[in-house]
C-alpha cells in the first residue's frame, strides 16, 4: 500500500487495513484452488492461513469494509462463476463442482442474488455484447447489483 493512501492512519489503522489485504489474497486463493484441494470451512481455513481467531478477522473486516468476509466470498467466487462461464470451457455442473458448491441449484441461487439474473440468461446476455442498437428495442440490464453496475445493451426481437 502507497504512503498517501496510509498517510494520517494510526499504526494501529494501517496493521488494520493490511489484514484487510491479507484476507482478500487469502479468499482469491482460496476461491482460485477450489477443486484442487480438500473442502474445508471457510472460516478454518482463514483462520489457519492468517493466524488469527476467525471471531476478530470477520470483526476487523466488517469495520473497515462494512460487509462480511461471507459476503465477501460470495461475490469473489460469483465473479469467478462468471469468468469460467464466459470462458465456455465448464458448463454450470462443472463449475459448481469446481467452486465447491453443495449443487447446481445452490450456485445458481446465489448467482441470481447477487447478479439479479441467472447464470444461463447472464451468458445469453453476454453474448448479445457489443451488438450495435438497431431501434428504440433496447433494455439496459444490470448485471450486478453488488460491485459498481455493469450496464448491458440487449436488443430483444420484436
Amino acid at each position: 500500500m502507497s504512503n498517501r493512501a496510509t498517510d494520517g492512519l494510526s499504526h494501529r489503522e494501517r496493521k488494520k487495513v493490511r489484514l484487510i489485504g491479507n484476507i482478500k489474497q487469502a479468499v482469491a486463493d482460496l476461491v482460485l484452488a477450489a477443486g484442487h484441494t480438500a473442502k474445508t470451512k471457510n472460516s478454518d481455513y482463514l483462520s489457519r492461513r492468517l493466524g488469527y481467531d476467525y471471531t476478530y478477522l470477520s470483526n476487523i473486516f466488517s469495520e473497515i469494509t462494512g460487509s462480511t468476509i461471507e459476503q465477501y466470498i460470495i461475490e469473489f467466487k460469483i465473479n469467478r462463476v462468471k469468468e469460467l462461464l464466459l470462458a465456455g470451457e465448464f458448463n454450470l455442473t462443472q463449475i459448481s463442482y469446481h467452486l465447491n458448491y453443495s449443487s447446481v441449484a445452490h450456485l445458481s441461487n446465489q448467482f441470481k442474488k447477487v447478479t439479479g439474473l441467472t447464470p444461463s440468461l447472464f451468458k445469453l446476455l453476454d453474448g448479445k455484447l457489443g451488438t450495435a442498437p438497431e431501434s428504440g428495442n433496447d433494455v439496459n440490464v444490470f448485471c450486478n447489483r453488488v460491485n459498481a453496475p455493469e450496464v448491458r445493451r440487449v436488443k430483444f426481437a420484436t
